[in-house]
């Protein structure tokens, strides 16, 4: 295993928000943790229960930038993205085997569409995502252990 894994494409796309993979948060059920993101910037319900019928990550990514954004959002995407990675990674065991292997390489959400909060653009960025799946990475070690079940992550 490499000590870097510096995008979520190819062999690593199941890392990326774009994944497809059931998420049940909030009240609703949606086809990836883009979608579920997207959908709590906003408390509205029509707007927010709009994104479960999205057909793709990107077109959920678009309408996230259109919603009504909660009051609060600044104070919660960090822990809101924590949830839905967590709902993500134990919703299927294989998921967060994948995530264990990973071992102790470095998660970079490298891009090229200059994102430097979630991820790192030409060398740049607060790498969010990868170090929320790092920190994820940890708990699930703990929770895959034989003796060590129950053990929650995200809240």
């Amino acid at each position: 295993m490499s000590d870097k894994i510096e995008s979520f494409h190819g062999e690593y796309r199941w890392l990326s928000n774009f994944w497809p993979c059931e998420i049940i948060y909030d009240g609703g059920t949606y086809p990836s943790t883009e979608h579920a993101f997207q959908a709590a910037k906003t408390l509205d319900i029509t707007e927010r229960f709009a994104f479960i019928n999205m057909r793709t990550a990107g077109e959920a990514k678009r309408a996230g930038k259109k919603v009504t954004l909660r009051a609060d959002w600044q104070e919660v995407k960090f822990n809101v993205m924590r949830q839905v990675l967590a709902k993500k990674f134990t919703c299927t065991n294989d998921l967060g085997k994948q995530l264990v292997a990973t071992g102790d390489a470095e998660l970079i959400e490298g891009n090229t569409w200059n994102d430097t909060i979630w991820g790192v653009c030409n060398g740049v960025g607060d790498n969010m995502l990868g170090k929320l799946l790092m920190e994820l990475r940890e708990h699930l070690k703990v929770m895959i252990g034989p003796e060590k079940r129950g053990v929650t992550f995200g809240g």
